[in-house]
C-alpha cells in the first residue's frame, strides 16, 4: 500500500503544478503494471470507462502499482457513487471522473470521494485501510491526501470551468479532446481552432486556481511532450498499453506486407 505521505506528495505535486507523468492501463493484466512501474511515472491510471477491466482486476493493478511505490488513480466509467466507493476501499489513491460539466456534479463527486465533514463517503474496512490495521490513520488523513481529477469533455464544462475549479477538493482538470471536439460539432478535429481555444481556456483557468491541467498524448514523442507543457498542461498521460500495441501492430503489419510483396 501507499503511505499517507506518498499519497499526499502526489496531491501536492498536482496542486503545485509540477510536471507529472502518467501511465495508462486499458488492459487488465498486472504484468503490464509491473512493466509500467519501471518507467518513472508519477501515477498510473486505470481506464474503467473504455475497457473491460473489472473491480477485482483493478485491485490487482493497484496492488502492483503500490508495491512499487507508485500511486494509482482509476478513471471511473460514469458518475457512479457505488463504483467510486468500491474502488476507494480497494485502495485507489484518488479518482478521475469523466464528463464533468456542472457544479452539482462536482458536489456529488466530493460527497462520494471524501469522508465527513467534507463529504459523505461511507466508513468501511477493506484493503485501503489495510483491512483494519491502519483504519484510524487512513480515515483521519484521507481527505487531505487523496486526489480528485475531473475531465472536461463538453463545451458546457469549458464554459463552467471557473465554477468547477472553485471547489478546493478538485486538484486538477484533464481535457478530453475527442469528446470535446464532438461536443463542439467537429468530432476528431483535435487541432481545430475551436478545440485549441477550449483547451486554452481550461489551461488558463487551472493556472488561475492553482490546479493541475492534464492531457492525453496517443503516441508521444519528445517534441509533443515539450509542446504540451508549453501549451500550459502540467500533467500528461503518455500513451497507453493499447495505443502502444496498436502502433507496434501497425508497424509490424507494414513490415509483413512489404516482404509479402517481394
Amino acid at each position: 500500500m501507499i503511505s499517507t505521505a506518498e499519497r499526499s506528495s502526489l496531491r501536492t505535486k498536482l496542486r503545485a503544478r509540477k510536471k507529472v507523468f502518467v501511465g495508462w492501463h486499458s488492459l487488465s493484466h498486472p504484468s503490464i503494471t509491473e512493466i509500467f512501474t519501471q518507467c518513472g511515472f508519477d501515477f498510473i491510471g486505470i481506464d474503467l470507462e473504455h475497457s473491460t477491466i473489472s473491480q477485482e482486476q483493478s485491485q490487482r493493478i493497484m496492488t502492483a502499482c503500490q508495491a512499487a511505490g507508485i500511486c494509482c488513480i482509476p478513471r471511473v466509467a460514469s458518475h457512479n457513487g457505488e463504483m467510486i466507493k468500491r474502488l476507494l476501499d480497494s485502495g485507489a489513491d484518488g479518482i478521475m471522473i469523466p464528463m464533468v460539466s456542472t457544479a452539482e456534479e462536482v458536489e456529488c463527486i466530493i460527497d462520494w470521494c471524501k469522508y465527513s465533514p467534507v463529504g459523505k463517503r461511507s466508513f468501511g474496512v477493506g484493503r485501503a485501510q489495510r483491512f483494519g490495521f491502519d483504519y484510524d490513520e487512513y480515515t483521519t488523513n484521507w481527505n487531505d491526501s487523496s486526489s480528485i481529477i475531473i475531465q472536461i469533455e463538453t463545451i458546457e464544462g469549458v464554459e463552467n470551468i471557473d465554477v468547477l475549479l472553485e471547489y478546493e477538493e478538485v486538484d486538477g482538470a484533464m481535457v478530453g479532446p475527442y469528446d470535446l471536439s464532438g461536443s463542439l460539432g467537429i468530432p476528431g478535429q483535435l487541432d481545430h481552432p475551436k478545440v485549441v481555444q477550449a483547451r486554452k481556456r481550461v489551461n488558463e483557468a487551472c493556472l488561475r486556481y492553482g490546479k493541475a491541467s492534464g492531457t492525453h498524448l496517443v503516441y508521444p514523442d519528445h517534441q509533443q511532450i515539450h509542446q504540451a507543457f508549453l501549451e500550459g498542461f502540467t500533467f500528461i498521460v503518455l500513451s497507453s498499453d493499447i495505443f502502444l500495441l496498436w502502433k507496434w501492430a501497425e508497424q509490424t503489419r507494414e513490415h509483413i506486407e512489404s516482404f509479402r510483396e517481394k
